[in-house]
C-alpha cells in the first residue's frame, strides 16, 4: 500500500526537526513507491524518453553478499510505477545503480559490482548497460575497461556524468593495507575509461559525483571516511588537472547534488543525526552547507537521487523508518532553497 502525499509537515515531523540542533529545515512529505523486496535501497533518478525512470537495489540486507539486484521503475507522472527491468549478475552483488545518458543518446546504467567468498569481498568491478529502444528495457550488462594505469582489484567507479559526448566520474579503490586510491577519469563509450587525475584528498575518499557549470567548470563532491568525517567540494577549469578544494562541515553519505544558480548547489545526502535523517541543502561555493528540506527518514536511509523538473526537484532515497527499507519519493519546489 502506498503512503499518501500529505499537503503539510506533520506535528510530529515537526517535534522530530527541534530534535536536531542548528537546522533550519521544513520536513516534505514523501510517497513510498517501492517495497517488494526484503531490503531497497541506493537510488537514482533520469528523465529519459518522456519518462522519470528511477533505478535502486533490491537484496536481503545492506550488506549480504552475493544476492544484490538492481530494478528499474518508471512513471509517467511519479504516481503510478511500472517496472521495466530487473538486472542480476550470477556471483556478483550489484549495487549503487546510476543513470545517465551517453554521449550517443543512449540511456546508461553504471552498477558497483562486488564479488564474495563467504563474508569477505575480494574483488570490485563496475558493470555498465544500456537501454534498448527496441525492447524497451536494458540490455545485458558488461563489465567496465579501467586503464591499467590506475586499475586495481576494489575498483568502484560510483557515477558517471555527461558533457559534450564525453563521461566523468570518480574511480574509488578502498584498501586494507595504505592510503585509499581516488582518480578523475573518462570515457568516450561508456565502458572504458583512463585517467583524467589522480586526487590527493588523504584518509579514505569514496563516494563521488560530478557535476558541471554551462561554462564547462567542474564541480566535484567527495564523501570521505577519514578521521575528521568532512566531505570536500572540488572545483576545476579543462582539462580538470589543476584543483581548489573546500570542505564540506559535514560527514557525507550518498551524495548527489545539482546546480541552482551561480555558486549554489542542491546537495542531497544523509544527515549524521540521532536518528538519522535524509537532507536536502543549499552548498555554497566555499563549502558551506545550509540544511533546507528533512524528508521522512530514520535509521537505514539516504542515496538519493535529485531530478530538476519543471520547477521541482524530484528527489528518489530510500529508508527504514517505517519497518524495512522502501523506496520514496519526494517532489519539492525548486523555491525551498533559494539562496
Amino acid at each position: 500500500m502506498l503512503d499518501s502525499m500529505l499537503p503539510f509537515p506533520s506535528f510530529l515531523a515537526l517535534l522530530a526537526l527541534l530534535a536536531l540542533p542548528s537546522l533550519e529545515a521544513v520536513e516534505y512529505p514523501a510517497k513510498r513507491i517501492w517495497d517488494r523486496a526484503p531490503h531497497n535501497a541506493f537510488t537514482d533518478l533520469i528523465a529519459f524518453d518522456d519518462r522519470v525512470f528511477c533505478v535502486f537495489r533490491e537484496g536481503s540486507g545492506h550488506v549480504p553478499g552475493e544476492n544484490g539486484k538492481i530494478r528499474c521503475i518508471a512513471s509517467t507522472d511519479g504516481e503510478k510505477w511500472e517496472s521495466v527491468a530487473l538486472l542480476a549478475v550470477d556471483g556478483v552483488d550489484l549495487r549503487d545503480p546510476k543513470l545517465s545518458i551517453a554521449g550517443d543518446g543512449r540511456m546508461m546504467l553504471l552498477m558497483g559490482g562486488s564479488y564474495y567468498e563467504g563474508k569477505q569481498i575480494v574483488r570490485r568491478l563496475p558493470r555498465v548497460a544500456f537501454w534498448d529502444a527496441n525492447e524497451r528495457t536494458f540490455g545485458p550488462s558488461v563489465p567496465v575497461e579501467i586503464d591499467d594505469s590506475i586499475r586495481s582489484d576494489r575498483d568502484w567507479l560510483w557515477r558517471v556524468t555527461w558533457h559534450e559526448g564525453v563521461g566523468y566520474g570518480v574511480v574509488y579503490q578502498a584498501r586494507d593495507d595504505g592510503p585509499w586510491g581516488c582518480h578523475l577519469v573518462k570515457t568516450r563509450d561508456g565502458i572504458g575509461y583512463g585517467p583524467v587525475k589522480s586526487l590527493e584528498l588523504g584518509g579514505q575518499p569514496n563516494e563521488s559525483t560530478v557535476r558541471f557549470d554551462p561554462d564547462a567548470t567542474l564541480r566535484l563532491v567527495v564523501r570521505n571516511e577519514d578521521g575528521k568525517r568532512r566531505g570536500h567540494f572540488g572545483t576545476s577549469r579543462p582539462p580538470y588537472t589543476e584543483w581548489d578544494w573546500k570542505e564540506i562541515p559535514v560527514q557525507l553519505g550518498g551524495p548527489d547534488f545539482v546546480r541552482l544558480a551561480k555558486d549554489h548547489w542542491i546537495l542531497g545526502t544523509r544527515l549524521s543525526a540521532d536518528p538519522p535523517r535524509t537532507c536536502l541543502g543549499l552548498l555554497g561555493a566555499d563549502g558551506a552547507f545550509t540544511p533546507r528540506v528533512i524528508l521522512p527518514s530514520a535509521g537505514d536511509t539516504s542515496y538519493p537521487g535529485l531530478l530538476p523538473r519543471d520547477g521541482k526537484l524530484w528527489v528518489s532515497y530510500y529508508s527504514s523508518h517505517e519497518g524495512k527499507t522502501a523506496i520514496y519519493m519526494a517532489i519539492v519546489p525548486l523555491d525551498a532553497f533559494d539562496p
